[in-house]
């Protein structure tokens, strides 16, 4: 990989880790709920998840849309029905400082899963892949995952840290309920590319 190729690389890797999209919408929320500490097996889950989802896609994964068309629209249904599951749980979480918790962190597990019904994810996978390693060769996946997983971490983190420095501001419940309203709400947002693609 020339270092022309590989500067791009880590160009694109960023923006799209940076940018807002499913997870660091729910990072944010859960940095705001239940602060960085709590929220760090989530950070993890979406770091090391996305890492082996681009190694997976790769390696030829994906293909199997190729060869099953129908098999990409059960993952686009599926993206939509637990996105919006999750945007009722961010609405529906409880403080961190409240009385009776009623809400949890994500955990590592699903975090990670999460990223295989993430549309975000997928396209920032496919897009990586194609783009940074035409070839396919095992060397240029890897290292392809390895420049994401390198950067992808600290970028999400960063929407942890946003959150919970917002938690600062939403020590007032009807304050913390417009936020978590407000994540959720742009959370099913980030499912208009899927449903209406250009």
């Amino acid at each position: 990989m020339t270092y022309d190729i590989l500067m791009a690389l880590i160009v694109f890797a960023f923006v799209s880790s940076i940018t807002p999209g499913p997870n660091n919408l729910m990072l944010m929320a859960s940095g705001a709920n239940f602060g960085f500490r709590r929220t760090i097996p989530h950070m993890l889950g979406i770091g090391l998840g996305f890492t082996f989802m681009v190694l997976l896609v790769g390696a030829g994964l994906v293909q199997v849309f190729d060869r099953y068309p129908v098999s990409y629209t059960v993952l686009k249904i599926a993206s939509v029905i637990y996105l919006m599951y999750l945007a009722w749980k961010i609405a529906h979480a409880a403080p961190v400082q409240g009385q009776q918790t009623t809400g949890t962190p994500m955990t590592f597990l699903q975090a990670a899963a999460f990223q295989w019904v993430n549309p975000k994810a997928w396209a920032m996978a496919l897009t990586a892949i194609a783009a940074y390693a035409p070839g396919q060769t095992l060397d240029a996946i890897f290292f392809v995952a390895l420049v994401f997983g390198a950067i992808n971490l600290p970028s999400v983190s960063t929407w942890t840290v946003l959150g919970q420095q917002m938690a600062r501001v939403l020590t007032n419940p009807r304050r913390l309920v417009v936020f978590n309203w407000t994540m959720a709400l742009l959370l099913v947002a980030s499912l208009y590319p899927v449903l209406w693609p250009t």
